[in-house]
């Protein structure tokens, strides 16, 4: 009688416990789909009398879930993090179903579904759950063993929904489309949360249909828009491992106007190899000479210039073209003295298109391009002579103001 007697009190005392840890409200947080499996209402009959079997019921609820998020995420996203991350191997649903505890653990990590901070908490919740299997006189489960479980597998995985990965085919949809195609922040949101691996199909597939000329032109424009929208919210590896793969293909040539084009799009260019950018740029550079910066020249200009600034201006230009293209743009943008019936409305002759284009190349550098200017307006005989006009130096003055 008197050992019944303590066995009531255990409960009620177990039971005020778990309501001042806030147990019971954690629960409330599990999702719908839980819910309807009744897994509260079990979990908290257990906690009044089995605290220890409890933790153990929560967690591996939390590991069963984890397994169907793995198989929505795409059973090809891991079987990939599973090969690289050397688990076991992943092709069929089944093969996730018969992992051990950690080893879901793991894989739900290395495919992006944990962070690493969520990825190690739950690592602790595996340890305990581990000690409660083996409880004896030495260890048993205290209502912190309950609550950090509880409120960490909750946290974690059960409150939140799976994770319907992007696709590539995501992205066909939308730059497949006969107009101009813009990339939602809902379609953002879900690529910035993909794994590295699905960023990178995705990446590529965006980068090779740019330079795919089979493509219709909205197509490709479509692909160099959307590589451009999502680039800052693409992991750094996948850019390393984009760059890596067309350095390969590039081998020893120059890359072609739509390839550079394309490269400083997806945030590849300062990757390529150091003779190849020389190259570009010096071959680039002969274009601009060729065209000539002059005001009859203008129809050209507006072409040239944009392109400039689409291979990434003069960011990863190095001497001596840094140099020559300098002093392209700022010829093209201070211009030359009027001549002729239209001197008296027209005090400098400079390229309507060019003009505002070259300064808003020469400001917008990551490069410090001002010693070069001042040494320009002092050395070169052209630009010297120029500034002996006061209209002309005052635009030339307007430069270094810009850019200093």
């Amino acid at each position: 009688m008197a050992e019944q007697e303590n066995d009531g009190l255990i409960t009620s005392a177990n039971e005020e416990l778990i309501e001042a840890s806030g147990a019971n409200a954690l629960l409330l947080q599990i999702r719908p789909h839980w819910q309807a499996k009744n897994l509260i209402q079990r979990v908290q009959n257990l906690l009044r009398v089995d605290p220890s079997s409890a933790c153990q019921r929560i967690f591996n609820a939390s590991i069963y879930d984890l397994r169907e998020k793995i198989i929505i995420a795409g059973l090809d996203i891991a079987g990939e993090a599973a090969k690289l991350h050397k688990l076991p191997s992943i092709s069929k649903q089944e093969d996730v179903e018969s992992l051990s505890a950690s080893r879901v653990l793991d894989l739900s990590y290395r495919m992006g579904l944990l962070t690493r901070p969520e990825y190690r908490k739950l690592l602790r919740v595996y340890d305990i759950r581990k000690d409660l299997e083996h409880e004896d006189d030495e260890y048993e489960a205290g209502i912190e063993d309950c609550v950090y479980v509880f409120k960490t597998t909750i946290d974690v995985v059960l409150s939140k929904d799976p994770i319907h990965l992007i696709k590539i085919t995501d992205f066909k949809d939308i730059v497949e489309q006969p107009e101009p195609a813009q990339i939602s922040d809902a379609v953002l949101a879900d690529y910035k949360s993909a794994p590295k691996q699905r960023q990178l199909e995705i990446y590529k597939f965006l980068f090779y249909s740019i330079l795919n000329e089979d493509h219709p032109e909205i197509i490709r424009q479509n692909c160099y828009n959307s590589i451009s929208a999502i680039k800052n919210d693409t992991n750094n590896q996948v850019i390393l491992d984009l760059a890596n793969e067309f350095n390969d293909k590039l081998g020893r040539n120059t890359p072609k106007l739509k390839e550079a084009r394309a490269a400083h799009a997806a945030g590849i260019l300062p990757y390529f190899k150091i003779t190849l950018l020389a190259d570009l740029y010096k071959s680039y550079y002969h274009k601009m000479k060729a065209t000539g910066y002059s005001f009859q020249s203008n129809n050209q200009h507006g072409e040239l210039l944009r392109n400039l600034k689409e291979i990434g201006g003069l960011d990863y230009v190095k001497e001596p073209t840094l140099t020559n293209i300098v002093r392209w743009l700022v010829e093209c943008y201070i211009g030359e003295k009027s001549f002729g019936r239209y001197s008296h409305t027209r005090k400098v002759f400079y390229s309507n298109s060019g003009a505002n284009l070259s300064l808003e190349i020469l400001e917008n550098t990551s490069q410090d391009i001002l010693p070069i200017v001042h040494k320009l307006g002092k050395r070169d005989r052209d630009i010297m002579t120029s500034n002996l006009n006061k209209n002309i130096e005052n635009r030339f003055q307007n430069i270094i103001d810009q850019i200093q």
